[in-house]
């Protein structure tokens, strides 16, 4: 009867020790959750497109500083590609010759264009990097308006320059003056050798004496003396009188002077005929 009730029977469990002291286990569901709606709270994606965009911006000048010293290569040749009349050529490519073997990349195109424009006959030039080695260059000449004092030319924007080879300008009409003046000398030429123009007359120059007085000279190799004074009446007279009373014996006229209020006084190249005698 006993060994029954024994195998019938079931242990009951002996009750789990009690801790002692406070306990934590409450504590702990609530600071996760604290925690969780701290994170929920955050803007993840902001955070990783912003970290994304420092990083990038971090990377970039150091990755392209990377691939440019990855692909330089020095500079191989330099090409000149203008059609030049008074610069030589081959002097020009010996000056642009001192960049091959330079840096690609390093190369400063404004220093090499300041360097070239430092050059007599050159007005502007334009430099340019063509992949993988070479610098293109192309220049601009100055045009050259007339011949200057002392054998220099000046340009047609009104520079005086004094290249080795002014020759190389061919005919031009001679102009002179005090070269802080050049500008009044190019405007005066450029009136008068339009009106003679206008009446079958040839322009050869004009002279600007330091004093002022203005000294013209006709294609056909006539002066004419203007003074200082009313330059512009003086000039237009005698362009009158020329069409009247000189054209028939241009080639005996050696110059002739309109400092006249009445008239002009012609000097002639025979000095039997009416030399000095007044128009």
């Amino acid at each position: 009867m006993f060994d029954q009730i024994l195998i019938k029977s079931r242990p009951i469990p002996s009750e789990p020790p009690k801790r002692r002291g406070a306990t934590s286990m409450e504590t702990e569901p609530s600071r996760f959750r604290l925690l969780g709606a701290i994170l929920a709270a955050v803007p993840w994606s902001q955070v990783v497109i912003g970290s994304g965009v420092v990083l990038l911006a971090a990377l970039v000048p150091w990755g392209t500083g990377e691939v440019l010293n990855a692909m330089d290569r020095q500079v191989m040749a330099v090409d000149i590609t203008s059609n030049l009349v008074g610069e030589n050529r081959v002097a020009l490519e010996r000056s642009a010759g001192q960049w091959v073997g330079r840096s690609f990349f390093a190369t400063d195109l404004s220093d090499v264009k300041n360097q070239l424009e430092q050059r007599p006959w050159v007005e502007s030039a334009a430099v340019r990097r063509v992949w993988p080695d070479r610098l293109a260059i192309e220049i601009r000449e100055k045009k050259p308006l007339a011949y200057w004092s002392d054998g220099r030319l000046v340009s047609r924007s009104g520079e005086v320059f004094a290249p080795s080879n002014p020759e190389v300008a061919g005919k031009l009409p001679l102009l002179s003056g005090p070269d802080e003046r050049v500008m009044d000398v190019i405007r005066m030429a450029r009136t008068m050798s339009d009106t003679l123009a206008e009446h079958s007359l040839g322009f050869a120059g004009l002279s600007l004496e330091q004093r002022g007085a203005w000294t013209l000279t006709l294609s056909n190799g006539i002066e004419v003396v203007l003074g200082r004074d009313q330059v512009t009446e003086r000039f237009e007279r005698f362009v009158t009188v020329y069409q009247e009373r000189l054209v028939s014996r241009a080639s005996e006229v050696k110059r002739v002077d309109a400092r006249y209020s009445n008239g002009v006084a012609v000097k002639w190249k025979l000095d039997a005929v009416t030399s000095g005698k007044k128009t």
